[in-house]
């Protein structure tokens, strides 16, 4: 979390502590507070304050966009097959269609327009922003035209979570219908979120109850994290052109170190990726060995998104782009924020080749057979 946000937060977690659903003066006193907040994120994303629903996080806020969606309107749920589990799962479990992706794991708007002419009845279309295991960006404008083109009053969805921190998130929410975000990517606090609902948009809520946020998602608000919510997501716009410059950098540094000392390290795509998501395979070896390694090290990092990691399950992402399992065995993801460094960087390095030497030296590495 930013310094700045815990600072923004403190006075609600006790010297302004009412519920901001009540009527006397210190709930008014709350409920102004969360006003302001909705519309500083306004402000951001370019959308109207009464279009901004805070939630419990990014998952939430997928699972609100696509049950929501299905479950007022009927009809079936799309979706790629690299999305996150909080919108795949819930395409599943609607009984939705899966599109694959390309090489690069984002949905082909050409390919997606060709699919929707030969379905009938859809009434969402989900596709995250950017990837959140490799860092690859989707095209929102060109999925949106192929969406509008085929199913006009089809509800469009994109989870921004990983957008956040490296993209205008006013030149996405032009083009979609929700948009989900979660806080603690961009150095807010964890469990809390946003969705921005377009006005007009009508979803059946998940959560029912004393009728809060215009009865879009009811429970007491927690002031608290929705200041630092706001908090943080003014910060990160304000510093967002500069911080891009230098976390690329970092990212140019920690991939070439990479490659120039672990010869089995090859980064996952060539294409443009936002600065902040480092995805490399080594290949021939096990990414469960080296994150034990790497963790003994003092360097942090995913075989795949955080959610999942710790299952060692083999990335869905990476076999939806159909990454040969030789290489996804070693995948490894580094995630670079506002807090990253240059020492960092050379800490990573350092530490993976070391680790990779190990292993190597063990006997651990398969070479594929030619």
């Amino acid at each position: 979390m930013r310094p700045a946000v815990a600072q923004s937060m403190e006075p609600f977690h006790d010297e302004v502590y009412a519920n901001p659903s009540g009527s006397h003066r210190f709930a008014r006193d709350a409920r102004r507070v969360i006003d302001e907040a909705r519309d500083n994120v306004a402000e951001v994303i370019g959308c109207r304050p009464g279009e901004v629903v805070f939630t419990g996080g990014g998952t939430e806020g997928a699972n609100a966009a696509v049950l929501g969606t299905i479950r007022r309107r009927g009809g079936i749920a799309v979706c790629s097959s690299a999305e996150h589990h909080a919108v795949l799962h819930c395409v599943e479990h609607v009984k939705g269609r899966i599109l694959p992706v390309t090489d690069t794991g984002v949905i082909d708007p050409i390919q997606l327009r060709h699919t929707l002419r030969q379905m009938s009845d859809v009434s969402l279309v989900s596709t995250m922003a950017v990837n959140n295991e490799v860092g690859s960006i989707t095209d929102i404008q060109e999925v949106s035209r192929a969406v509008r083109r085929v199913f006009p009053e089809a509800v469009l969805h994109t989870d921004a979570v990983q957008a956040a921190c490296w993209m205008d998130l006013r030149d996405i929410w032009a083009h979609v219908d929700v948009l989900t975000l979660s806080a603690h990517k961009f150095g807010g606090p964890k469990g809390v979120g946003i969705m921005v609902l377009r006005e007009g948009i009508m979803l059946e809520p998940l959560l029912f109850g004393g009728g809060q946020e215009r009865d879009r998602r009811s429970g007491t608000h927690n002031v608290a994290g929705i200041v630092g919510t706001a908090t943080a997501l003014r910060l990160t716009d304000n510093e967002r052109v500069s911080e891009t410059h230098r976390i690329g950098m970092l990212r140019s540094r920690l991939l070439e170190g990479l490659e120039m000392t672990v010869d089995c390290a090859k980064r996952t795509l060539e294409t443009p990726t936002v600065a902040g998501i480092v995805h490399v395979c080594l290949e021939g070896l096990e990414n469960e060995s080296l994150l034990y390694l790497l963790d003994e090290h003092g360097v942090c990092i995913s075989a795949a998104s955080a959610c999942a990691s710790g299952a060692m399950e083999p990335s869905h992402v990476l076999l939806a782009m159909g990454v040969p399992p030789e290489r996804s065995r070693g995948a490894l993801r580094f995630s670079l924020g506002h807090s990253t460094n240059e020492s960092d960087i050379d800490i990573a390095i350092n530490a993976v080749a070391q680790a990779a030497t190990q292993l190597i030296r063990a006997g651990q590495r398969k070479v594929p057979a030619q």
